[in-house]
């Protein structure tokens, strides 16, 4: 059972940014790609952001290309999600997974963590 910690939301003016933080309790196979997925009130759960930590290949939604940035420090086996020029459609709880492979399909990523609220004013 892989343990997942998520911090660094919190509120934001619209232009602003946030760094997220994932911290894993293990590193194995299963842990292969991390990834960033968001849910806004009355809204499906949305991929954000994926990379796979040994290839360092990165996937990112349309929506947040150029503005966020997803990277990994293998030594401290935790995920970051750099989020710059914050926009109010950013806000949402982002949640943290992994998985074997890289992919955008929430299906596919095995362990979740709690979620971190991001919220953007206008």
């Amino acid at each position: 059972q892989v343990q997942l910690v998520e911090s660094g939301g919190g509120l934001v003016q619209a232009g602003g940014s946030l760094r997220l933080s994932c911290a894993a309790s293990e590193r194995s196979s299963s842990t292969y790609t991390r990834a960033w997925f968001r849910q806004a009130p009355g809204k499906d759960r949305e991929f954000v952001a994926a990379i796979h930590r040994s290839s360092g290949n990165t996937y990112y939604a349309d929506s947040v290309k150029g503005r966020f940035t997803i990277s990994t420090d293998n030594i401290k086996n935790t995920a970051y999600l750099q989020m710059n020029n914050l926009k109010p459609e950013d806000t949402g709880v982002y949640c943290c997974a992994v998985a074997a492979r890289i992919g955008t399909d929430p299906a596919k990523y095995t362990y979740w963590g709690q979620g971190t609220q991001v919220t953007v004013s206008s």
